[in-house]
């Protein structure tokens, strides 16, 4: 145990010289929650050791349930699947196809995993695909839509499905910026005419669908503006191309309701001053997306020809529903603890850019306290937080962080220590 004195001292963890931050209620309200659980959370990290990742296949359920509600009522016959790329793993897999959702998968090793789970319902979307995952693909034309992203992918596409003896159904992915970073995928929308002309010419490939994709959707806006786009190039498609479309993959990127935490632009740490701020950039709910998208494909899509709609929502479902346990293995200063985890479990310097609430769940309590959370790989980048709510900290405290679903379990990567294992915690009841 480390002798270095207990401070009491609360902060309200913002930038320096700003206003009392409009954000405190609702991040005490997600910490009040979980001190709530405290008992919980701390015999799921008892059963399983730390560092552990803890799912709560409820929330999937119920995210599910919200989701397609939200679309489904304005839409008929939509259709949604998750984006394994956000969290492939298989627990969380069996859990949204067991749920009513199909799977987006974006390489081999993802459409490998959808099938093993027995996925029915399976998009293959991304760039560059080789081959052998075309090959897999067709293999399976049973269970496997092929999302297009260029004209030569089509030809292979075609190939590998007369080897397999398949007819393929397919979509083509459409540009949304044709210029910078984001032309990397799929065809430009003036070329969607070609492109189909020529995928007539394929005996192997039925296209019957088109796809696009806008990234970090904090709201509608982008998703809607493509669409009114695309309405203007459905109206100058050739009418029995136009015909042949039966669906429209609207893509993902919808975020959670709860907005994006982010530790606060030019907000000082170690040595200048903890904690770090932190400022919340809301999203509107996931009925507004549902509303608005709605809205927008009537007045431009639909007058062209009534398509089934799609979407693949990934973060919006799994986000809420996996949280991480870690340990504190060493205090060092009042205001500095080494834990057993590294960051390597979540992939990436995350921590230095989101904010994301660390609760002791061994010495609970409202109060928040400065302290740089630092992991145990041997890098100063490996941070988890740079304060923490509890009543003091010391070695053997187990500390939380909740609502880490999406994009660390996929991007988590095998440096320096293991990787955590994960474990379910037990339906509640209501």
């Amino acid at each position: 145990m480390s002798d270095a004195p207990d401070s009491r001292e609360e902060t309200r963890c913002q930038a320096p010289g700003d206003r009392p931050d409009p954000s405190q209620d609702r991040v005490r309200e997600l910490v009040l929650s979980f001190l709530e659980r405290a008992g919980e959370m701390s015999a799921a990290a008892g059963e399983a050791g730390t560092p552990v990742y803890v799912l709560e296949a409820e929330v999937i359920r119920q995210r599910v349930e919200t989701f397609l509600k939200a679309f489904s009522s304005r839409l008929p016959g939509f259709e949604a699947f998750f984006a394994m790329k956000c969290n492939n793993s298989p627990e969380v897999a069996r859990e949204v196809v067991g749920a009513g959702l199909g799977l987006d998968v974006s390489s081999g090793l993802e459409l490998a995993a959808a099938l093993q789970v027995g996925c029915r319902r399976i998009l293959f979307s991304g760039p560059g695909k080789t081959e052998e995952e075309l090959a897999l693909a067709a293999a399976n034309a049973d269970r496997v839509t092929v999302l297009l992203d260029s004209f030569q992918e089509m030809g292979r596409l075609n190939e590998a499905a007369l080897e397999a003896g398949s007819i393929v159904t397919a979509g083509v992915r459409l540009t949304t910026q044709e210029e910078g970073l984001w032309r990397k995928f799929g065809v430009p929308p003036a070329a969607l005419e070609s492109f189909m002309i020529q995928a007539a010419d394929r005996p192997a490939i039925r296209l019957e669908g088109l796809q696009f994709h806008t990234s970090w959707n904090l709201t509608p806006d982008a998703q809607t503006s493509f669409i009114a786009r695309l309405g203007g190039v459905l109206k100058d498609l050739d009418p029995a191309l136009r015909e042949s479309l039966s669906f429209l993959d609207i893509g993902g990127g919808f975020w959670p309701g709860d907005g994006e935490w982010l530790l606060a632009e030019g907000a000082p740490g170690p040595p200048e001053g903890l904690p770090r701020g932190r400022r919340i950039i809301p999203a509107a709910p996931i009925v507004d997306f549902a509303r608005e998208i709605a809205a927008a494909l009537s007045e431009h899509v639909f007058p062209t020809g009534e398509m089934r709609v799609y979407a693949e929502p990934g973060r919006w479902i799994v986000n809420d529903a996996l949280h991480i346990i870690i340990r504190v293995a060493d205090k060092k200063a009042q205001d500095m603890v080494i834990t057993d985890a590294g960051t390597n479990i979540v992939g990436w310097e995350r921590y230095e850019t989101d904010y994301v609430p660390v609760i002791n769940l061994s010495r609970p309590s409202l109060t928040e306290r400065p302290c740089l959370i630092a992991g145990s790989l041997c890098t100063p980048h490996d941070v988890w937080g740079w304060s923490y709510f509890g009543e003091g900290i010391e070695p053997g405290d187990l500390l939380l962080l909740p609502r880490q679903g999406a994009y660390t379990w996929s991007l988590r990567q095998q440096f320096i220590k293991p990787l955590a294992g994960m474990v379910r915690v037990p339906r509640r009841q209501r």
